[in-house]
């Protein structure tokens, strides 16, 4: 009986970014996102660092999601909308 390979693990870096925010903000830093680039590649590079594979690439900045999480963090850090 041959040995099975497990399925590789994903995880959505862009996840990895919103907690990684939210931990600063909650410690009163002021990050900010896309100034200094996309930080989904940075996270996406701590994943396979921890031997996850980035995935779930439905969930993007772009996306209409991620965008209402964002204006929810700017409005309660910055009170903008």
């Amino acid at each position: 009986m041959a040995a099975q390979t497990p399925e590789a693990e994903t995880f959505n870096p862009w996840t990895v970014v919103n907690l990684v925010f939210h931990h600063l903000a909650e410690a009163g830093l002021h990050p900010v996102l896309g100034e200094a680039g996309d930080p989904a590649v940075p996270a996406a590079a701590l994943l396979r660092a921890f031997g996850i594979e980035p995935g779930r690439n439905d969930e993007t900045v772009a996306s209409a999601s991620v965008q209402d999480e964002l204006a929810r963090v700017r409005e309660k850090m910055f009170g903008e909308a």
